[in-house]
């Protein structure tokens, strides 16, 4: 039997929301292609976050072709709101730039070592011409982690504006 809108043809099999919600789904229910019967902890999430009046009120302002995105948009943030009650997706988000914010403060100091590593290295080779080619320094650990005590090894010290962490400011 083939697939149609989350029903197989042929057969009554009501969609995921109607299951849950003990009723007869009829032949032009505003659930079933969005709400599949193989799919029932998608609707049991939404109606869980939203209620069912509410989602079906959505669901019927909006014209067709958006429907399927607003559909897959309660989905998503009805399974945030499961994981994380009080803040949803803004927690999952907020957790991801706090992420991005370290990482590109680590990437920062790394370029910042890298720029250092380079002149000192042409300036050990411009003193003493072609035989040294590492730097005098190369036996200290690189910084491993960003922390409010972490000073780097070289002699340039990094701002970082904290409201921002955009781009860093160098001073020699």
């Amino acid at each position: 039997m083939k697939e149609n809108g989350g029903r197989k043809q042929g057969a009554a099999s009501p969609c995921a929301a109607c299951k849950l919600l003990r009723r007869r789904c009829p032949h032009d229910c505003v659930f079933a292609p969005y709400f599949p019967a193989d799919e029932p902890h998608k609707f049991a999430n939404v109606h869980k976050v939203f209620g069912a009046s509410n989602v079906n009120k959505m669901l019927q302002e909006l014209p067709v072709h958006q429907r399927g995105d607003a559909v897959s948009s309660m989905v998503y943030e009805a399974n945030a709101r499961i994981r994380d009650p009080v803040y949803g997706c803004v927690g999952a988000i907020s957790s991801l730039q706090q992420q991005i914010d370290t990482l590109q403060t680590q990437l920062a100091l790394a370029q910042a070592e890298v720029v250092h590593l380079r002149v000192r290295q042409n300036a050990s080779i411009s003193h003493h011409g072609f035989g040294s080619t590492s730097p005098t320094n190369s036996g200290s650990p690189p910084s491993k982690h960003v922390g409010s005590q972490a000073k780097p090894i070289f002699d340039m010290d990094m701002i970082v504006d904290q409201a921002s962490l955009g781009e860093p400011m160098w001073s020699c």
